[in-house]
């Protein structure tokens, strides 16, 4: 009997791991197209459930894509990136911030098409997301981008739509700040 009970403790606790490992689909539909991503809650937990906060009370609707960091744009910086921001929203709608989960312990790193958390200091992380565009080996822990060298969470990537995050880049902005923001009419969850 305990070796029945153990077998069957084993096949749960199989199906729950396998379940938790699962990625998040979500897609995002935009002014100028729609980006699909999937999002990894058992290696970014903090971040993920952090985004999907956002997802399910519908706060990203009516947000943007508001700023893009180009090779022209990024010209004089010292340490240059390739990323579009979004998720900027009213305050009433931002939740608290977020501790934040570096690439050395997620080993997820910032390559084209990876989603991230946006942030100002250690663990601001609230409802700015940002799409790398090629590799971007500086914003991983240790990256010179940020100044105390935690790097940025990254949580997901894109899985189709990187045209439509070129797109976004390719706007026309001013110091980084698109000129005319990209509407972001919904991101939903894709069963």
């Amino acid at each position: 009997m305990k070796k029945a009970i153990a077998i069957f403790c084993l096949a749960v606790t199989s199906v729950l791991t396998a379940f938790a490992q699962k990625p998040i689909h979500c897609l995002i539909k935009t002014s100028l197209g729609d980006i699909a991503i999937e999002l990894y809650p058992t290696k970014a937990p903090v971040s993920v459930a952090n985004f999907m906060k956002y997802v399910d009370k519908h706060a990203y609707n009516g947000s943007s894509f508001f700023r893009v960091c180009t090779p022209v744009n990024e010209a004089t910086r010292k340490v240059k990136i390739q990323v579009i921001q979004g998720g900027n929203m009213p305050d009433s709608l931002i939740l608290d911030s977020i501790k934040i989960e570096t690439t050395k312990s997620t080993g997820l790193l910032h390559q084209n098409g990876t989603l991230s958390m946006a942030r100002s200091g250690p663990n601001s992380a609230t409802s700015q997301f940002f799409i790398c565009i090629n590799a971007q080996p500086a914003l991983d822990y240790g990256g010179a981008r940020n100044p105390d060298g935690q790097g940025f969470a990254a949580f997901g990537k894109v899985t189709a739509g990187m045209d439509v995050v070129k797109k976004i880049q390719s706007q026309k902005d001013d110091a980084q700040y698109l000129v005319e923001p990209v509407k972001v009419y919904e991101i939903n969850r894709v069963e």
